[in-house]
């Protein structure tokens, strides 16, 4: 099986601050591959961990989603 890879990303926009966005939509990250397929990888609470769309160019899905578990984890041990 081809593991692909990222060729671009997109973030939605960030909730507003507290308390006026406390239902707002959390940031989703959103990955184009080589085969010009778009998916949606996760979403985020902007409060615990960032990205940038750089981050993500050039990893494979399943590296992509380990750089989220790798920083939750961090943000979780400081």
């Amino acid at each position: 099986m081809e593991r692909q890879k990222i060729v671009s990303a997109r973030i939605t926009q960030m909730p507003r601050t507290m308390p006026e966005g406390i239902f707002d939509k959390m940031p989703e990250v959103h990955v184009t591959l080589e085969d010009g397929s778009e998916q949606k990888l996760f979403e985020y609470y902007p409060d615990e961990i960032s990205f940038s769309e750089k981050e993500f160019v050039g990893l494979t899905l399943d590296e992509a989603r380990g750089l989220k578990t790798k920083k939750d984890k961090t943000y979780l041990r400081s």
